[in-house]
């Protein structure tokens, strides 16, 4: 991957589910994007990951929980023998339940083995079920992981009691269940509405039936984000994902991302991956499918 946050791997944007192994090199530089990630570390006496801005020196068979849109680096680790599975967003965004595992568990990044040897024991055994799934011929193959997707966030679910210490947020303790699904029913709204004229926090405060105030600290509280960054991060996934529509040209998938202007675009764009939309695009485009994300 080069500086500009765009991964050079193995990983199919027309599916759900990825699975890698085997990578070379032992780092990759900070990045993020629309899909979750789940890790399980390799071998090795040194394994050091960067998560948002908290680094974590990790053993082999320690797990990682990426979520979606987070910024992460890899620092210095054995890519060889690590495990990495990427899932959709829009997984995620199917099932209340896995958005509420996505909201309580945001700030729950690391599972070591040795505080949590029962649970890892469950988890690496679903994930080694995973990629036999993912390694078969079977036409099936993608749902077949999905469905394994879910039996690990339902287990991970399921030991909430015990990993309550390794969660750092409240879980959403301070929200209700009415304001969460409104704040969740809000972003559905606007990932399906991107081009709509007013997603204005105050209109989306309406939407949601809460003052303009309370909205605005519910929604960080819940998605881990300010409004205007988050809806910022979606419009710019957007527009990555429209980039291999070729018919369609720079300034239309602006429009289509909800962007209000070129220059709007190119510096929203430019602040998230670092680069300019136009030279993104062409180092996706010239890159083989098997190895966009």
């Amino acid at each position: 991957m080069d500086s500009a946050g765009y991964e050079y791997l193995s990983f199919n944007n027309t599916r759900a589910i990825n699975i890698s192994e085997g990578a070379e090199g032992r780092s990759f530089p900070s990045h993020r994007h629309a899909y979750g990630e789940i890790i399980v570390v390799g071998k090795g006496a040194k394994n050091i990951y960067r998560i948002d801005d908290r680094l974590y020196s990790l053993k082999e068979g320690d797990i990682i929980l990426i979520w979606p849109m987070e910024s992460h680096e890899i620092v210095d680790a054995d890519r060889e023998s690590a495990t990495v599975i990427q899932y959709s967003n829009k997984i995620a965004d199917s099932l209340f339940d896995f958005k509420r595992i996505v909201t309580i568990y945001r700030d729950l990044h690391i599972l070591c083995i040795n505080s949590h040897p029962v649970l890892l024991k469950k988890l690496i055994s679903i994930i080694d079920k995973m990629v036999d799934a993912w390694h078969t011929d079977n036409n099936n193959r993608e749902m077949r992981c999905a469905m394994i997707l879910l039996e690990f966030m339902l287990v991970l679910d399921e030991h909430h009691r015990e990993l309550e210490a390794d969660i750092s947020n409240d879980g959403g303790k301070t929200i209700s269940d009415i304001t969460l699904n409104n704040i969740i029913s809000v972003t559905d709204y606007i990932k399906n509405n991107l081009t709509t004229d007013d997603l204005s926090l105050t209109a989306m405060a309406e939407r949601a039936g809460l003052n303009k105030d309370y909205f605005s600290r519910a929604f960080r509280e819940v998605i881990g984000l300010n409004y205007s960054k988050w809806l910022n991060a979606i419009r710019v996934e957007k527009a990555v994902s429209l980039f291999t529509e070729e018919g369609l040209t720079l300034t239309e998938i602006a429009m289509l991302s909800g962007f209000k202007s070129i220059p709007s675009f190119n510096r929203v764009f430019a602040e998230y991956k670092k680069l300019p939309p136009s030279r993104y695009r062409r180092q996706l485009l010239k890159t083989p499918e098997i190895y966009r994300t």
